[in-house]
């Protein structure tokens, strides 16, 4: 078996975007499966080591799908680990509120809630998941992800193979009067800064309108903060690089979510792309 071959294993919750990932995995000319029980997967390498080199990136979706073939997920990976055959398990996971949504929209059933209690089925999914979560190399929440969106985290993550040794960032603007992101790793508060919000014409705008950026980005204040922000990323990135961490996620937020936040967060993410980092800048409050 080619030891280059390269093998992403995706699962995760039931509802959190599989199908369109494998649909992105596609696109970069990944040779996907869907659905495969566990106990196929050492005949499946085997007959990817029989194709000559031919297939060289794959993707294959195991999930609570299989039922009690499920189970067999972690026996599996046992015996490709003795095989000498590297692999990345890519974790898809989303909020409950998400989940039961997605499931009311689709008008479909959760595989675990036969009685159609899709909360239930969710939180009996997330207990069986939850040592595979704690295996995974990779975790995307998709709660607040639109379908490109998530294309993007795929592409930056399994794209480029120049990416693969570089830490993806995520950078993203969000309100405090909406709640702190749950999954981010670093959080700047800039409340402090002046505030579009009370300048009338500027108030229905968007950090993504040039007079409300070019309004905060004009303050002293706001360059000086960009300098010393741009200072601190330059020291402390490197350093998770060389800890071995693949992702880290940044969150800027203000007041709404609409306005400072919103500019800081792609002032620091147009940065940090020019450092060579792949990143995705995403906007959780702004249309609120």
């Amino acid at each position: 078996m080619d030891k280059q071959l390269e093998f992403v294993i995706v699962t995760g919750l039931s509802g959190a975007g599989k199908t369109e990932a494998v649909r992105s995995f596609e696109d970069l000319g990944f040779f996907c499966i869907d659905n495969l029980p566990p106990l196929l997967l050492p005949k499946f390498v085997e007959l990817v080591g029989q194709s000559g080199g031919n297939i060289q990136r794959i993707a294959v979706v195991i999930d609570i799908r299989g039922g009690k073939f499920f189970d067999d997920l972690f026996s599996a990976l046992r015996g490709l680990e003795s095989n000498e055959i590297r692999y990345s398990i890519l974790f898809l996971e989303a909020s409950d509120e998400a989940l039961v949504r997605r499931y009311k929209e689709a008008r479909r059933r959760h595989p675990l809630a036969p009685e159609s209690n899709i909360l239930e089925g969710i939180h009996l999914e997330r207990e069986r998941l939850q040592e595979l979560r704690g295996r995974s190399t990779h975790i995307i929440n998709t709660s607040e992800l639109r379908p490109r969106q998530l294309q993007e985290k795929i592409r930056a993550l399994y794209g480029e193979r120049s990416f693969q040794d570089k830490m993806h960032i995520t950078v993203s603007s969000f309100g405090f009067k909406y709640g702190l992101p749950i999954d981010a790793d670093l959080i700047f508060d800039v409340r402090f800064l002046p505030n579009p919000h009370y300048v009338e014409h500027l108030q229905p705008q968007t950090g993504l309108d040039k007079p409300v950026s070019d309004y905060v980005r004009g303050w002293p204040v706001t360059r000086q903060y960009l300098e010393k922000l741009r200072a601190f990323m330059s020291f402390q990135l490197p350093l998770f690089v060389n800890e071995g961490r693949s992702e880290l996620a940044i969150a800027i937020g203000c007041t709404g979510g609409r306005h400072r936040s919103v500019t800081i967060a792609n002032e620091l993410g147009g940065y940090l792309r020019g450092q060579g980092y792949p990143v995705t800048v995403e906007h959780r409050d702004i249309g609120k």
